[in-house]
């Protein structure tokens, strides 16, 4: 079983979203019916497109009468599976022809309420064959294919529960391909008695060897087979049609619903700040009458100064507290004076104003004493308390 379940995983590697989920469920129904095996082929959609998708290809037994029957089907499992319902059909041998009712169409395609309300985790693949089954008994969806036989032509009869085997799955639901020529025909029960010509829509087994007139009633199913499939065909476009215009629709609404919703945040951010920007305005107006007011202010205080009769000497404005004090802006004056001469002296030299000799006969006195400047100007700070940094 972990071989099986390994090489289901690397026929699903590639395409399926969960592959998981998928491998459980498909081993699990080949491990009650093993008639049906997993196979890869191509499936074409209504729109031309082909994929690449698992199929459960084989047949189920179904009851009928008293007697067990192989029915053939093939059951498409699509690479969304199991959040999307799997493809159904009926795939009849050679023997066989489709009896078409409420739940196959003329193309064999099965049409089932358990598909259509299918939900994960309550559906899941079993059940869904084992609703088919119970189906299938109530309404067989395949008839016994009307022969022309010499009128002696012996006749052997096949065991009711004897498998019948699918040639390779077709790639859509359309008309059936040609049947292999191999392809064991459809198993009917041994014993019994049954009509020599099966009407349409009657699931009877072909046994009589009798010959059947039926050049014109063979052109008649075949034309009735034809206009069902036609039928069928239209119909079943045309559904997927209202479900593809459905989609669209749902996608343009929804995407209208989130436009709205973006809509709503974006009013209430303009509605934000809007808010602000009056908050701001009215700190705005606040702060323009307190600068007119200081305006005022400043104008009346400087027509004061205009009015003075003397003029105001800087020196006497910064009065230190201290005769220590002022020693120490003095001694600073005075080192930075120093330092402003040193740099005109080197622009001058620059300049070629002075020469070499003179500029450096004036660095070494001016040197001299801003070091003085400043080994004095360190001592009163220390004593003054203040830090010997500045």
């Amino acid at each position: 079983m972990a071989a099986n379940e390994n090489a289901l995983r690397k026929m699903l590697a590639k395409g399926y979203k969960y592959r998981d989920l998928t491998v459980r469920e498909i081993t699990n129904v080949i491990t009650q019916y093993k008639d049906l095996k997993p196979l890869m082929d191509s499936y074409v959609f209504n729109d031309g497109s082909s994929r690449e998708l698992m199929s459960l290809t084989g047949t189920v037994p179904v009851s009928y009468r008293g007697n067990t029957y192989n029915i053939p089907i093939c059951v498409w499992l699509l690479d969304t599976y199991p959040y999307n319902p799997p493809i159904c059909f009926v795939k009849p041998t050679h023997t066989m022809m489709i009896k078409t009712g409420k739940h196959v169409d003329a193309n064999g395609k099965v049409y089932l309420p358990y598909l259509h309300g299918w939900k994960h985790p309550q559906s899941d693949l079993f059940s869904l064959i084992q609703v088919m089954i119970m189906v299938f008994g109530e309404e067989p969806p395949v008839f016994s294919r009307p022969t022309t036989q010499a009128p002696y032509q012996p006749f052997q009869a096949a065991s009711p529960t004897s498998t019948a085997y699918m040639p390779g799955p077709a790639a859509s639901y359309g008309p059936p391909r040609s049947p292999n020529p191999s392809f064991q025909g459809y198993p009917y029960p041994a014993t019994g008695s049954y009509p020599a010509s099966p009407a349409p829509g009657h699931f009877t087994p072909p046994v009589s060897p009798s010959v059947t007139t039926g050049p014109s009633r063979d052109a008649t199913i075949g034309e009735d087979t034809i206009r069902a499939s036609l039928v069928s065909a239209v119909s079943d476009k045309l559904r997927w049609r209202m479900k593809e215009e459905m989609d669209r629709a749902q996608a343009e609404l929804d995407a209208l619903k989130k436009t709205e919703e973006d809509l709503k945040r974006g009013h209430q951010s303009l509605e934000d700040m809007i808010t602000r920007i009056g908050q701001e305005m009215t700190d705005v107006d606040r702060n323009i009458e307190l600068l007119k007011q200081k305006d005022e202010e400043m104008k009346a205080a400087l027509e004061k100064m205009d009015n003075q009769s003397e003029s105001s000497d800087i020196d006497d404005v910064i009065v230190p507290t201290a005769p220590l004090y002022r020693q120490i802006l003095n001694l600073y004056a005075e080192e930075n004076a120093i330092e402003d001469t040193i740099f005109y002296i080197g622009e001058a030299l620059r300049r070629g104003v002075i020469d070499l000799e003179v500029f450096l006969k004036h660095v070494r006195v001016l040197s001299r004493k801003q070091f003085q400047l400043r080994a004095l100007m360190q001592k009163a700070r220390k004593t003054a308390g203040l830090s010997e940094t500045y």
